[in-house]
């Protein structure tokens, strides 16, 4: 006995993409389309793989309104996959609950949506079946264990579970549907396929417990190829294949410069970089993060930045720096600022206080019409926003003559 599906998540189909400075139009218009394409290629990947069906963990849409442009992009697909006679199982996630506002498109019947409690879903082709669990998200902020209400029931010759949510433990994303793996192999499934954390992941490989990640990274931080799984499950076996869907892709790119003396140097040493990792096929959004640099030529990030930048302009495969971070030019300036005065110890602390954070992002929160777009920030997130407004700082200093 054997069957193959696909197992991607968090599609988040017509994401805005915003945040990038001076991105020319037929650029931006790619990155724009990139969700779009990167659908389109796991859905070749399973016509083409000839599955049984595919599984998608969640957050098929980015937003709860769920755009009509992404309902019609999305069905166009299942009916793709329809002619095909592959059969979709879906659970929507916290972006796309189902208590969101929305124009609702009709799916075809060959795509089966999983209700807000935990449910049994039944695959039969000839003799062979396949019974699927799990749930979608009523609200968009699911904190209960969900994970309590999943059983395996025979008879059935495979039996996977779908499940939209965050180990227990871990601070990238919110803690929605906790779960620790020992949950997981407790139910004995042959295979968990999981939704929700944008980075690729095996946490299990008997049974497989699989991220597979978001099919297209959306800002700075989902570096990497992104994609899906292609798996072939058979009795007390399985075999994972990840298919590769990114159309754009997001990387830091560390550039040691402890022998540059000129701008010009530091110039044609970024340009090497930047030539290296374009292939012709690929698209690149990169930030530069420049260490040991120690010339005594006055500039400032932003004159870089914008010289990388004109020379980007190919619609097709691209590499655009989108910021530029002098790692060790910052440190040694806070070291010396730190010691120059007090009153700098004092500036510098107020970036990490937390509870001014939290009034600075109370009004977002508390706005009638925002708030429900908006999902509470991680530890993570709180960090990173910290580094950026010392960062932030620093500049400004520089700016001032510090």
């Amino acid at each position: 006995m054997e069957i193959s599906f696909i197992h991607c998540a968090d599609l988040h189909l017509d994401s805005p993409m915003v945040g990038l400075k001076n991105l020319p139009v037929t650029l931006h218009t790619k990155l724009k389309e990139s969700t779009f394409t990167a659908f389109k290629k796991v859905i070749d990947t399973a016509i083409s793989k000839k599955v049984d069906f595919m599984i998608i963990a969640g957050d098929i849409y980015d937003g709860e309104d769920r755009s009509i442009k992404a309902q019609i992009r999305f069905r166009d697909e299942m009916l793709r996959l329809e002619e095909k006679q592959i059969e979709v199982y879906l659970v929507h996630g916290n972006h796309d609950h189902l208590n969101g506002s929305w124009v609702q498109i009709e799916l075809p019947p060959n795509v089966h949506v999983f209700p807000s409690m935990v449910s049994v879903k039944q695959f039969v082709k000839n003799n062979l079946s396949v019974n699927l669990y799990g749930f979608s998200y009523e609200t968009r902020h699911v904190k209960e264990r969900k994970i309590d209400e999943y059983a395996r029931r025979d008879p059935a010759h495979f039996h996977i579970g779908i499940l939209h949510g965050n180990l227990e433990g871990s601070t990238e994303h919110s803690s929605y549907a906790p779960f620790q793996v020992k949950d997981l192999l407790a139910k004995k499934m042959d295979y968990w396929a999981l939704g929700h954390i944008h980075k690729r992941g095996i946490l299990e490989s008997i049974p497989p417990i699989v991220y597979p990640g978001n099919i297209q990274g959306r800002h700075k931080k989902e570096t990497a190829i992104k994609g899906c799984y292609y798996v072939e499950l058979r009795e007390g076996d399985a075999s994972l294949e990840f298919i590769p869907t990114s159309v754009v892709i997001w990387e830091i790119v560390k550039i040691d410069a402890s022998t540059v003396k000129t701008f010009n140097d530091l110039y044609m040493l970024c340009r090497k970089q930047i030539d290296e990792i374009g292939d012709g096929k690929s698209s690149f959004i990169i930030t530069l993060e420049i260490e040991q640099l120690r010339i005594e030529e006055s500039f400032l990030e932003s004159d870089l930045l914008e010289i990388l930048q004109q020379d980007e302009v190919d619609a097709d495969s691209f590499v655009w720096v989108s910021s530029i971070k002098l790692q060790e030019n910052t440190v040694w300036l806070k070291e010396n600022l730190l010691r120059e005065s007090a009153f700098y110890e004092e500036l510098f602390a107020v970036t990490k206080d937390s509870e001014l954070l939290n009034e600075a992002v109370a009004p977002l929160f508390q706005h009638p019409k925002v708030h429900r777009f908006l999902e509470e920030l991680t530890a993570e997130e709180k960090k990173e926003l910290a580094e950026e407004a010392e960062d932030l700082l620093l500049t400004m200093l520089v700016k001032s003559g510090r």
